[in-house]
């Protein structure tokens, strides 16, 4: 099999493998005995780790169970923090988030009454225009790099402008943690979210970034670990090899991001040169190892059977939206045409990706197109 959705999941390093396995006896981190002084030096080692990695203190790290809740925790729990005091019931989002944001938005619309406002994005799928900002809201959010297109998005502009009307803002760095760099005190967010397993830590297994203040309200209320963000006992083997697998992915991120360049251009350059009216989707500034392009006419869930079948790994967008049968939200707010955008395919590369799986697409991915161009006629 040829893997080509690293941007969903991606395979755990070997030293989070090794650390995760060091760590799997660990008791108790909170207990005040010897077994759990060890445990908790463990823990403070993994949190250092973290916070050295991307740019924050040790205390604004905040080991959570995957990126979805860290932005759970982070957009809902600010704009709680910030009406409970009195503040604005307003929440700025892009119109392009993941869904762990986009969701958790809408529902503080529908459930809370929050008024929401939007940052809309241009063709090139980059947030264009600001000025949602220019009223104060209890948190804006907008993700670091989209998780379909891979467009990088401005979100230390973003941070600079809502900071001027004292507005918290959570940045969702899922998909840029471990590929380009990231520094939580450089971006100027209130809280950020990252997930181990898209560079190479465990699966079920997440960071949340939170600064002392303005700190979010608790969604988890129990024993008061991890600043009494997350209550409940944390697991220390998980913690270590996260950690782990971040020290490593930002150790090698230049040479990994120059074999997946070269790889992507190689990738890109057979496609069009094989595949009659293909568009490449951003011309602008994207994630390493990420390319997403359409085929107008083609059907997309065809064409992921029919790569499925020649053994190949791919994914038409996000995976945490996979199996309904219309074009992304994403691809709708850059102003995507149906037709083109029915005929979107994403291949995410990353470090196992090899010269031959990149062959073995483009001697398939041809044939493929045109058998999903007449399913798409039908």
């Amino acid at each position: 099999m040829a893997y080509f959705d690293h941007a969903a999941t991606t395979p755990m390093r070997q030293c989070a493998i090794d650390a995760w396995v060091e760590h799997a006896g660990a008791v108790n981190p909170g207990g005040q005995y010897a077994s759990g002084r060890r445990a908790n030096s463990a823990l403070t080692d993994a949190r250092e780790a973290v916070a050295q990695a991307l740019g924050a203190e040790p205390a604004e790290v905040v080991f959570v169970g995957s990126g979805t809740e860290a932005d759970n925790i982070a957009v809902r729990g600010l704009y709680r923090a910030a009406v409970s005091a009195g503040g604005p019931r307003r929440v700025v989002a892009s119109t392009i988030e993941h869904p762990a944001v986009r969701e958790t938005v809408l529902s503080l619309e529908r459930e809370e009454g929050a008024e929401v406002a939007c940052l809309p994005v241009g063709r090139g799928g980059a947030v264009r225009d600001l000025s949602a900002l220019d009223s104060p809201a209890a948190v804006a959010a907008c993700m670091m790099a989209n998780n379909e297109t891979g467009a990088i998005q401005p979100v230390a502009e973003i941070a600079r402008r809502a900071a001027e009307q004292d507005t918290a803002v959570h940045v969702d760095a899922v998909q840029a943690v471990g590929k380009i760099p990231v520094d939580f005190h450089k971006i100027g967010a209130t809280t950020l979210a990252a997930s181990a397993h898209k560079f190479g830590g465990p699966r079920g297994a997440g960071i949340l970034l939170a600064k002392r203040t303005p700190a979010p309200a608790p969604l988890i209320l129990g024993g008061g670990q991890e600043r009494g963000l997350r209550s409940g006992t944390v697991d220390v083997a998980t913690a270590a090899a996260t950690a782990a697998a971040l020290t490593e992915a930002v150790a090698e991120m230049e040479q990994e991001r120059a074999h997946v360049d070269t790889l992507c251009e190689r990738l890109v350059a057979g496609i069009r040169a094989s595949i009659p009216d293909t568009q490449v989707t951003v011309q602008g500034e994207t994630l390493p190892g990420h390319v997403h392009v359409m085929f107008p006419g083609a059907n997309g869930d065809a064409m992921l059977m029919l790569l499925d079948a020649a053994g190949i790994e791919a994914s038409t967008g996000s995976a945490c939206s996979a199996g309904v049968n219309r074009m992304s939200h994403v691809l709708e707010a850059m102003g995507i045409d149906t037709r083109d955008g029915m005929g979107a395919l994403r291949l995410t590369l990353g470090r196992t990706t090899t010269g031959e799986d990149v062959d073995m697409v483009l001697r398939e991915l041809p044939r493929i197109v045109e058998r999903a161009r007449v399913a798409g006629a039908l």
